[in-house]
């Protein structure tokens, strides 16, 4: 068996100045500390370049004047409330970006040069100011993502949702440091709900040469595969649980809703470490 070791160096944490951004800088922290890597606190507000359509090319009257101001005074607001939020934060390795127009691109950098971005439960589930970068992260990025739930935590248990599809893979192999700092890897696999042909103990050799003990618990029942490990997962009292996202077109995801619309929306769920 030959021990591959691998980490993490910045874990990036996307901010508003909101609620929310105390509960994501915290989680970003308790993913960073077994690596000691950095937490980046990226703080993307509403962007001045969107108001842009909306005013007409070449014109700006009293409205259009009011309104640019109006954002402008809440990004600052919204700055002030997310340092506020990182400055409380104890962990010591950590650092704030703010971003200013184009808000998107600079976000997508910052994301490509981060190893996982970390989201909170709501924004996932499409509310707040940053559910549309969620969604942009994960689908058109493809980054690494890190849904935290309440309680997340290292070292505990994590299930690997395993098919040996691609998107599976994945997410398994971007997830390799966070299992190796688990104290127990579960792979769930439902192959009666499955038109795919896979061997568990493939994935669970895979893994023993990296060495990451692992065990597979094989789900018998048929029907929809994303309730079936989400019960798996809540058995095998999994902390978080490893996914492929996406693996149908996004249109038909959206339209239809598919498995990744039910791991996000899930209620009692364990936290998602999100691949596509």
């Amino acid at each position: 068996m030959t021990s591959l070791s691998t980490s993490w160096a910045r874990i990036m944490a996307p901010v508003a100045g909101g609620d929310a951004d105390a509960g994501v800088l915290a989680a970003a922290s308790t993913l960073a500390a077994p690596f000691d890597a950095e937490v980046a606190a990226v703080y993307a507000p509403a962007d001045v370049a969107d108001l842009m359509p909306w005013m007409g090319e070449g014109f700006m009257g009293g409205v259009q004047v009011t309104a640019v101001q109006s954002l402008k005074d809440a990004a600052a607001e919204g700055e002030r409330a997310a340092r506020a939020a990182f400055d409380a934060v104890p962990y010591q390795h950590k650092a704030f970006t703010p971003l200013t127009s184009p808000v998107w691109s600079a976000l997508a950098m910052e994301g490509r040069l981060s190893d996982v971005v970390v989201f909170d439960d709501q924004t996932v589930k499409g509310r707040g100011p940053l559910a549309e970068t969620f969604q942009q992260i994960v689908a058109d990025e493809q980054r690494p993502t890190l849904v935290a739930r309440k309680d997340f935590k290292t070292g505990g248990c994590v299930a690997v949702a395993w098919d040996g599809g691609k998107e599976a893979s994945r997410a398994m192999r971007t997830a390799l440091p966070l299992l190796q700092k688990a104290a127990q890897v579960v792979i769930l696999a439902a192959p009666a709900s499955s038109a795919r042909y896979f061997d568990p103990a493939r994935l669970q050799a895979f893994l023993a040469d990296r060495g990451i003990k692992s065990e597979t618990h094989a789900i018998s029942e048929t029907g929809e595969p994303a309730p079936l490990l989400l019960a798996a997962a809540k058995r095998v009292a999994a902390n978080v649980l490893v996914v492929g996202a996406f693996g149908h077109p996004r249109l038909q995801e959206f339209i239809f809703g598919g498995a990744t619309r039910t791991f996000l929306n899930a209620a009692d769920a364990p936290s998602l470490f999100l691949s596509h």
